[in-house]
């Protein structure tokens, strides 16, 4: 061990344990006294973790270092994952674990009087995302470290992340998330590596040798400085980075307008600047929120592929081979700019020719679609792209105008497909479509789940699909066992281990050897034993965080995602609206506590009016003296940390989103992983779920995708199954009338008649449905080992759905990236 703490070379490991303990202990002391000025009995709790995250970070670099290292000896090709959402979760407990070192740490800490559980508390969660996608690329970036690919991924150091979510009077307000209040430990600025980006001014075509030269004068220029956060592979010393972009103005202030006295304007450009990376998504139901979204996005993926392109000339002397030696991947459409991007920087300051340059860049990027949903198939009106990057404007021009005349060639006289396939649309008010513009460019097209990628091939991008017919292919999502069953399920993890060993933590279809052992009555028992010590946890939250008693031997039926209409948290209150009227009337009904955890977007009135009707519902329900069968917990701040406690405690998993909606999902993979038994519709991954664990052990209800679309091309009305459905005519009329809001009777009446007028997601038309199948469900469960195998199963079957054999499809299929040597990586 070096004198900081640090690993040193392989062969200077010390083979005394001892002596690596201490010097852990060195590190820690050293990093408390000299980084943050304490000594042990003065020190906060912040204090403390900053001092062991810096010790932990030590470990890493050196690894880090040596990961860069290999790369370039080797020359290896390199995966650049761009994605605008990195929810990565906290890092202390992932990073001792991947090192191996938790446990030392642990007795380390002990024998200071330090408790590691306290300092896992004190780090705050960096809150860069909001949702599934941000969620699946932390959950990548682990997976390539933990192969060892070289990779690296890029994003944006957004001082505020997702909003945190508070329940005032049951309506959801949103307050600042000041994860940076007081740094981050783990991250290393490089003000050194920083890069400029412009924004706006005109274009001047020069006459050159061959044709003319673009010169793009821009009127705005920023700096994109990087800050590096280490991604550690698990007992594996490679080491990735994560490099966030956090924006800085390009002169601090005018020190002339602030001499004579105008000390606001002085720093105005300051402050317009670096608003840039200051927060996550801004609300784009205004033209100022989508001015800046796209600064947003062009920002990142400008920083990037500057980035990319030095470090390629640092070490070969042109770009003719680029694409040899760089694949970059394209997570949703937020960084579909980059195609646009990297023809400017090809052609205007490197000189290649259109045919060099195009072909560069179909060969380097890879495009993973995330979404079925028109709305989220991001679309720029041309007037603010014209403005804000008059150059990006003129290529993506080109490159549309190039494009159609191909489809015409293809496709003589064939108008409509044409317009389909339309990068720049020819509407009053034209739009660019970036998910065109992003298949177009790239040489690879992925879905998520089988049925979403069949849906795209077939029906969303369709005409994109038969004209490349080899682009497009499947890459189901998966989520890391690190995190996900190892981390935040130790007892769980520590069964498996004494069962099977610790292969899975890498293989996950080594789960597959606990099958025999669901026909042991012991085993059963043990995994129903620590189950219900999670719902005792999680039902000790509920009770701190909304002062609500539970009983921890009720089912714990979980929906935890986003908020939106298509996930139909909706038909869920519905159902939950039935049970308690059952109850009510003298019905035996197996005692239910129903967990949510969701955010609505600030600028979604529909989803935050669902929230509204869920605490309305609560407040009625969890106080009403006659039943105690029904309760409902809505935890408020839906994040990683939260998701970590619920899922360990879930019993049943709510995948409800109405068929042909949902891209794929990964909560739905975490909670099968974690024992939880779906109840879900074909839809997304669910379907690939059903198969791996067996119908048998899935409670499937719901319209197909075919039978959604025959309703939707009918023109549903709700009003029919209302009329129909004599208990869901009685519950509509309840929430309708007020029942759940005396206060203000009509606060959901819009609601009911927005159902009543469309069932647009048929929450009217699958209610029947859902809940007889949640009956059986509730059957099921009072059969407690019957349902433990179950669980089990889906436990031991889940083994595919690991990000693991994702990124291996990817590495593949798309990038095609070789893993590093373990020992060229000094790895032991």
């Amino acid at each position: 061990m070096t004198k900081d703490g640090s690993p040193g070379s392989p062969r200077a490991r010390p083979a005394d344990g001892r002596l690596a303990v201490e010097s852990l202990r060195q590190s820690f002391d050293d990093h408390l006294l000299y980084r943050r000025g304490r000594i042990l009995s003065g020190a906060t709790a912040r204090d403390r973790y900053d001092a062991l995250a810096l010790s932990v970070r030590d470990r890493l670099i050196e690894r880090w270092l040596r990961t860069e290292a290999t790369i370039v000896e080797r020359r290896a090709k390199v995966v650049h994952y761009l994605s605008a959402e990195f929810l990565l979760g906290r890092l202390l407990r992932a990073n001792l674990q991947a090192l191996g070192i938790e446990d030392d740490y642990r007795a380390v800490l002990e024998d200071l009087g330090v408790d590691l559980d306290e300092l896992y508390e004190a780090e705050p969660e960096p809150g860069l995302g909001n949702g599934g996608l941000g969620r699946l690329a932390a959950c990548f970036l682990e997976s390539l470290a933990t192969l060892g690919f070289p990779a690296r991924g890029y994003g944006i150091r957004y001082e505020f992340g997702i909003f945190e979510q508070a329940i005032r009077d049951g309506q959801q307000v949103e307050r600042a998330d000041e994860w940076l209040r007081f740094g981050n430990p783990w991250e290393m600025a490089r003000p050194e590596a920083a890069v400029t980006v412009g924004f706006g001014g005109h274009t001047e075509h020069v006459a050159a040798t061959e044709g003319f030269d673009v010169l793009w004068h821009a009127d705005q220029h920023v700096l994109g400085v990087p800050h590096d956060l280490p991604i550690a592979g698990f007992r594996r010393n490679t080491v990735i980075p994560l490099r966030l972009w956090a924006a800085k103005s390009s002169c601090e202030f005018d020190l002339a307008m602030f001499n004579s006295g105008d000390y606001v304007r002085a720093v105005e450009e300051k402050n317009a600047t670096e608003i840039i990376s200051k927060v996550l998504y801004p609300n784009d139901n205004f033209a100022a929120g989508r001015e800046l979204r796209l600064r947003q996005e062009y920002f990142f993926v400008a920083c990037s592929i500057q980035d990319i392109v030095r470090g390629h000339l640092n070490h070969h002397p042109n770009l003719d081979d680029f694409s040899s030696h760089h694949a970059v991947q394209l997570n949703d459409t937020h960084p579909a700019i980059a195609i646009a991007e990297l023809m400017r920087v090809l052609m205007d300051e490197h000189q290649l020719n259109w045919k060099r340059a195009w072909a560069t860049t179909v060969d380097t990027f890879g495009f993973t679609n995330h979404t079925l949903m028109p709305e989220a198939l991001e679309r720029w009106p041309v007037a603010l792209m014209g403005h804000m990057l008059p150059r990006h404007f003129e290529i993506i021009k080109e490159v549309d105008r190039r494009f159609a005349a191909e489809v015409a060639a293809a496709y003589p006289n064939d108008a409509e497909r044409a317009a389909q396939m339309a990068i720049i649309d020819d509407a009053d008010s034209p739009q660019i479509h970036m998910a065109r513009l992003a298949v177009v460019g790239s040489h690879a097209v992925n879905g998520v789940a089988a049925l979403h990628t069949k849906l795209l091939r077939t029906q969303v991008m369709r005409p994109f699909a038969e004209h490349f017919p080899t682009r497009f292919q499947n890459k189901t999502n998966g989520v890391t066992p690190r995190r996900w069953l190892l981390g935040c399920n130790p007892t769980l993890s520590r069964l498996l281990c004494s069962h099977i060993g610790a292969e899975w933590m890498t293989d996950l279809d080594q789960l597959r050897r606990i099958e025999p052992l669901l026909e042991d009555d012991d085993f059963l028992d043990q995994l129903l034993a620590i189950k219900h010590a999670h719902k005792e946890s999680l039902a000790a939250l509920i009770e701190n965080e909304l002062d609500l008693r539970v009983d921890p031997h009720a089912i714990f039926d979980v929906q935890i995602k986003r908020l939106h209409e298509y996930k139909r948290q909706l038909l869920n209150v519905l159902h939950i609206i039935a049970l308690y009227l059952q109850a009510k009337a003298g019905e035996t009904v197996p005692p239910r506590v129903f967990v949510f955890g969701a955010k609505a977007a600030p600028g979604y009135r529909q989803a935050k009016l669902i929230i509204r009707l869920i605490h309305a519902v609560a407040d009625v329900i969890n106080n009403d003296p006659d039943t105690d069968a029904v309760k409902i917990a809505f935890l408020p701040n839906y994040r990683v940390t939260l998701a970590e406690r619920i899922i360990v405690a879930s019993d049943v998993s709510e995948q409800i989103s109405t068929a042909g909606t949902e891209a794929s999902g990964t909560g739905n993979m975490k909670l099968a992983l974690n024992g939880a038994v779906t109840i879900g519709t074909l839809d997304g991954a669910n379907i690939e779920i059903r198969e791996a664990v067996g119908p048998e052990n899935f409670f499937l209800f719901g319209m197909t995708v075919e039978q959604v679309q025959q309703r939707l091309a009918a023109q549903p009305a709700g009003r029919h199954d209302y009329e129909q459905d004599e208990r869901l005519r009685d519950i509509l009329d309840r929430i309708a009338r007020g029942f759940f809001c005396p206060d203000e009777p009509g606060r959901f009446t819009d609601l009911v008649e927005g159902l009543l007028r469309h069932d647009h997601y048929m929450v009217l038309g699958d209610f029947e449905a859902y809940r007889t199948c949640q009956r059986e469900l509730g059957d099921a469960y009072l059969k407690r080992r019957q349902w433990a195998r179950m669980a089990g199963l889906n436990i031991a079957r889940v083994g595919h759905f690991s990000s693991d054999r994702s990124i291996r499809e990817y590495a593949k299929d798309i990038w095609d990236i070789r893993p590093l040597p373990r020992h060229d990586n000094g790895d032991s």
